[in-house]
């Protein structure tokens, strides 16, 4: 996985950031709230947050496994994203946009242009 297309992808959703954390690795960000989390260095493996229901599903297939340090909030890593269609990665980074999304304070969503 380039980071170019986890770029490409997650900076069409409306008030997305980036930023470095850790000293090595890229954060998109909405609300301040990551919602993506890459390693700049390859291999580029990258972690979003899911659904309850597809958290156990997804966190025992080939190529994912629970997200370090997050997997009690349900994010995955993903550590062959080869295992992906473009389509689903779309779609799971959209969702995992979504779930963090619905979570910032009505007021600052209004503020962000978000509601």
């Amino acid at each position: 996985m380039d980071i170019e297309i986890l770029r490409s992808i997650c900076s069409k959703f409306p008030a997305v950031t980036e930023d470095v954390k850790w000293g090595n690795d890229l954060c998109f960000c909405v609300g301040g709230k990551m919602f993506c989390v890459t390693n700049l260095e390859p291999p580029h493996q990258f972690s979003f947050k899911v659904t309850d229901d597809e958290f156990d599903e997804l966190s025992e297939s080939a190529g994912f496994q629970p997200a370090p340090y997050l997997a009690r909030a349900k994010w995955v890593l993903c550590i062959d994203s080869s295992r992906l269609s473009k389509k689903d990665l779309k779609n799971y980074l959209q969702q995992s946009y979504e779930l963090i999304k619905s979570r910032i304070p009505r007021k600052q969503r209004i503020e962000l242009g978000l509601d």
